[in-house]
């Protein structure tokens, strides 16, 4: 189907007009009579109407009546023909491309009522302009910004945010899993623990529509003060305060949990100003036209928060009545704030537009349990971001976090503690392991955490998990730096010659366990007093600054050229005889190194080239990759 029956449509102000460059034929059946047919015999006079500059006026009623005048008084109906227009193309589409769906909204006009110098009945008249014209959007006029918006041009740091609330194991997190359209939040069926401890936050993409949506640990207001649950209360609650709308989960097939009342009541004392949405989840057995369904409406209709939706999160029923819901308070949250940010988006862009570009640095932060990688976390966002306490395995989801330095991004991801998988462990914890292994894939820069407290105690630096962690991030060839936390436990005078021994050991153990990295930069902090916060920052951009770095070939071969004339050789027989040397990749560094003939180079070459590489490049810390290619000597000219 061909769409090209509209041009141009383009109106000015002063005349009121309209004027339509039509190719009826493309598209209209031979069958057409009637007053399309006689509106149609003028599509020839239209076009010299519009190249003579004169004005065709549209008077309507409504979207399917009116009437085509122009500057001779000859009017044509346009009924039929605007019928056949909306059966032809979806309403929005035509709204957005040409604005006749707004026919309909208009107050009736009259023929005559569409003068030039006619004065209040200026307003009536059908006003609209092409995209070409002024630049303007069909839902952005002069700047300002007007329904239907479109969610997926606006920032991400403008979006409205949607937190999930409820009590524990209602489907808060298969419901976050659902709108992110990826598996990230862990789900597991536990009614006597809680999976979810932190809050994680993704985009939601419904259909057209683009939300923050935040997955939070489930609520218990009768939890005792101090406990894992009093302290998820606590920062959902800190969370909360930050959200513009929230959607409020309960379990229909358990029906109206006691729970579920005391967490309104607590989402009133903490909520009061949020829009709510009551969602009845694991309904996709409900879904069969019985009277089940209402009632169990009627019955979460006593919360007080409206008439609930009916969802399952797991099979994907009810997002369509979910979108409606959303759709017109999103929209009215967002209209004044693209409107605010459109007065102050040129001084913005000016400015941003003077300062470089860096690129966002992916940094996982793993070890073993509680070292401090949570505490560590927090001190680097400088907030109060993940569930911290002296208890082991807190962490279970991988939370993953960004923030500003000197204008690059970090992304930050806190993985649970690093244990190694056993066929006896099931449950959170099984699938805690696997996340982190994959948040390790996924990062560019590795930061090994180690517990000086411990390293003092056992006096050596690296257990078996943690050897494990260091030599799986080179294999993966991601740069490693390794953070030795708690360092304040051996302040004072009398730990004075053991933290001394502490700073001197680590180094020389780490290289010792790890010789396929030379170099591996160590840092000292102690994350619960803020100590080395700066530190830890310039020391991974640093390491991926390495791990991106890139050398030309001319200035690899001036290097060989050095390198092979200093190394002494037993017997020059045996000297790898290497053309030239180049690098194919970075991240990591990768090179190839052409020898002549068929002999290879051995592995002590190899080993002698990435020494070298490491120390006249400074290069340690990140791994390096050597391949050698033979060239025959018909190809060595």
């Amino acid at each position: 189907m061909s769409y090209s029956w509209v041009r141009d449509i383009s109106v000015r102000k002063r005349h009121y007009g309209l004027v339509c460059l039509l190719h009826a034929r493309t598209f209209l059946p031979s069958r057409v009579t009637g007053p399309i047919q006689n509106f149609l015999k003028h599509s020839d006079h239209l076009h010299s109407i519009a190249r003579s500059g004169q004005s065709i006026k549209i008077a309507t009623e409504s979207l399917c009546s009116g009437a085509v005048i122009n500057d001779n008084q000859s009017t044509s109906s346009v009924s039929d023909f605007s019928r056949l227009i909306l059966s032809m193309r979806p309403p929005s589409v035509v709204q957005s491309k040409a604005g006749l769906c707004m026919l309909a909204e208009n107050e009736r006009l009259d023929p005559d009522s569409c003068n030039h110098a006619s004065g209040p009945s200026e307003e009536s008249c059908v006003d609209f302009r092409s995209d070409d014209e002024d630049g303007v959007t069909g839902n952005e006029v002069k700047g300002m910004f007007k329904k239907p918006v479109d969610f997926t041009k606006i920032d991400i740091n403008l979006l409205p945010t949607v937190i999930i609330v409820g009590r524990p194991n209602v489907g808060k997190s298969a419901l976050f899993n659902r709108l992110i359209r990826r598996r990230e939040a862990l789900v597991y069926n536990t009614p006597d623990d809680h999976v979810t401890r932190d809050i994680r936050e993704g985009v939601a993409k419904l259909g057209d529509l683009r939300f923050r949506v935040l997955d939070s640990a489930g609520l218990e207001t009768a939890s005792s003060l101090g406990s894992i649950l009093d302290r998820t209360s606590r920062m959902t609650a800190n969370v909360l305060a930050r959200s513009q709308f929230a959607v409020f989960l309960i379990d229909v097939r358990a029906g109206l949990h006691p729970l579920d009342v005391e967490v309104g009541k607590w989402l009133r004392r903490h909520a009061s100003g949020i829009k709510l949405i009551v969602a009845m989840n694991k309904c996709e057995s409900l879904f069969n036209g019985s009277s089940s369904l209402k009632a169990a409406a009627d019955e979460a209709y006593r919360l007080g928060f409206g008439d609930p939706i009916a969802i399952s999160a797991e099979t994907g029923l009810g997002m369509t009545e979910l979108y409606e819901v959303l759709k017109p308070m999103l929209e009215d949250y967002m209209l004044p704030v693209l409107n605010d940010g459109a007065n102050q988006g040129n001084n913005e862009d000016n400015e941003s537009s003077e300062v470089g570009e860096k690129l966002p640095l992916q940094l996982a932060i793993v070890g073993r349990p509680n070292v401090g990688k949570s505490t560590l976390l927090n001190t680097l966002l400088q907030e109060d971001r993940v569930l911290v306490g002296p208890e082991a395995g807190l962490t279970r989801d991988s939370i993953r976090e960004h923030f500003e330095f000197q204008g690059r991004t970090i992304y930050l991801v806190d993985t649970a503690g690093w244990l190694q998988r056993t066929k006896q462990e099931k449950g959170p914890s099984s699938l805690s392991i696997v996340q982190s292994r994959k948040s390790l894939m996924r990062a560019h820069v590795v930061a090994l955490v180690l517990d000086a407290d411990e390293i003092a105690k056992a006096r050596r630096s690296m257990k078996h998990d943690e050897v494990v962690i260091a030599r799986r991030a080179v294999e993966e060839g991601r740069g490693l730096v390794v953070i030795v936390n708690k360092m304040d436990l051996l302040s004072g005078k009398q730990n004075k010659k053991l933290y001394a021994k502490v700073m001197e050991a680590v180094p020389l153990e780490i290289q010792r366990n790890i010789p396929q990295v030379t170099g591996i930069p160590v840092v000292f902090i102690s994350a619960l007093e803020g100590r080395g916060r700066i530190a830890v920052i310039r020391q991974v951009i640093d390491t991926y600054e390495k791990w991106c770095l890139r050398l030309s070939t001319a200035r690899l071969n001036r290097w060989l050229l050095k390198v092979m004339s200093r190394h002494s050789w037993k017997d020059q027989a045996a000297r790898p005889k290497i053309k030239y040397f180049t690098q194919v990749k970075a991240r990591p560094p990768t090179f190839v190194a052409f020898v002549s003939g068929k002999k290879q180079l051995l592995d002590t070459d190899l080993r002698f080239l990435t020494k070298s590489l490491k120390e006249d490049f400074d290069l340690g810390g990140i791994p390096i990759r050597i391949m050698q290619r033979s060239v025959s000597r018909k190809d060595t000219g």
